[in-house]
């Protein structure tokens, strides 16, 4: 049964003591905050050898008394100093609004958040791109563990399912690029090399670099969207749990298929910009079919088309190393999952640009022009 706290007064020398007893606790209070209002002594000695209960409200109590003054505690035992030392840590002013930090050293701070985040990232990549070899060395090892359907449910997935979005872009990619082409060409009267513009832009760039973010975008947002999804599900550890490798039961076939199918939709692409740009020749520019075919087999040159069958696969490398890899940092809540979604996104369409970038100047080294 709890008993009321109460306090005495007393006279110790020089010094005013405060006898605590009894309950030092919410329920047994009463009115102790009041009369202790009244305690005006400096020098205080407080003793709480009588206590035999005390909360943090009690605690709370007794630091109140003894702050701002010279005052000493005696007769707690060890519970009792926990309480007080929690309570007299926590007795801190907050700040209702936190010290301006001017612009510049936000400005730096936040560049220097993002560097340090660009570099973790790329090292986290390698490192996936590293437990990527070892599992596709362990499956050549191991045929047996190759698992094809997981491999063509994906050709289905990145290849078939995206044939209708790639063809239409890339179809009104090619009559924008014979437009805009034929009005400022036309100021110089050489219209008819709207035919070069259309067919070396589309086989060399245009077309495998705007399948690459229409991959990005499409796939490689649901590769992290999945992989995601299963992680916070808990459904990878349990793979991990029964023995089976998430790196080849879940990404391997993803990247496979994106590597092995970015060539053939990056020439697919390329092909329908160029019949794009033939219609719209035929019609604005009077230059038939067969003239504008003609054409496109004497100024596209066969190493246009090795530059594109040969960014191809890495494009699709990285699109999926990225959505995949961003897919196993999912943790926490489903708004993680959004989160490396768009990082997944962001990141493949960066990571082509600057690789098409190195590309161009490497192949204009070469004598590839």
């Amino acid at each position: 049964m709890s008993s009321a706290a109460d306090f005495r007064q007393s006279v110790d020398g020089d010094r005013s003591a405060v006898l605590f007893s009894g309950d030092l606790t919410i329920s047994s209070i009463r009115d102790l905050p009041k009369r202790l209002d009244a305690v005006g002594e400096q020098r205080l000695l407080v003793d709480l050898s009588q206590v035999s209960r005390m909360d943090t409200v009690g605690a709370w109590l007794v630091h109140r008394l003894v702050r701002g003054r010279d005052a000493e505690i005696v007769g707690a035992n060890e519970h009792f100093e926990v309480l007080l030392q929690q309570v007299a840590q926590a007795d801190q002013l907050v700040k209702v609004r936190p010290d301006r930090t001017p612009p510049l050293y936000r400005v730096l701070g936040q560049i220097g958040g993002a560097t340090a985040m660009a570099g973790r990232t790329l090292a986290g990549l390698l490192g996936f791109f590293g437990a990527l070899l070892i599992s596709l060395g362990n499956v050549i090892m191991h045929p047996r563990r190759f698992r094809v359907n997981a491999v063509t449910q994906q050709f289905e997935v990145v290849g078939i399912h995206a044939l209708g979005i790639v063809g239409l872009m890339s179809f009104l990619v090619g009559i924008v690029i014979a437009q805009q082409g034929a009005v400022q060409l036309r100021q110089f009267g050489a219209e008819v090399f709207t035919v070069n513009l259309v067919g070396r832009s589309a086989v060399k760039e245009l077309g495998i670099l705007m399948t690459a973010i229409m991959v990005a975008g499409r796939s490689g947002s649901a590769f992290a969207a999945q992989i995601g999804s299963m992680k916070l599900a808990e459904e990878v550890d349990a793979m991990r749990t029964i023995g089976v490798s998430p790196m080849e039961a879940l990404v391997l076939p993803r990247v496979l298929s994106t590597v092995l199918l970015m060539p053939l939709l990056g020439f697919y692409a390329a092909v329908l910009a160029i019949v794009g740009g033939g219609i719209f020749c035929w019609i604005a520019l009077d230059i038939p079919p067969v003239t504008f075919i003609q054409r496109i087999r004497e100024v596209v040159p066969r190493t246009d088309l090795w530059q594109m069958l040969i960014k191809a696969p890495v494009f699709g490398l990285i699109i999926s190393m990225a959505g995949c890899f961003q897919g196993m940092q999912v943790e926490g809540n489903a708004e993680a999952v959004g989160l490396r979604t768009t990082a997944a996104v962001v990141q493949g369409i960066f990571l082509v640009i600057v690789l098409d970038a190195f590309f161009a100047v490497f192949f204009t080294s070469i004598g590839w022009l």
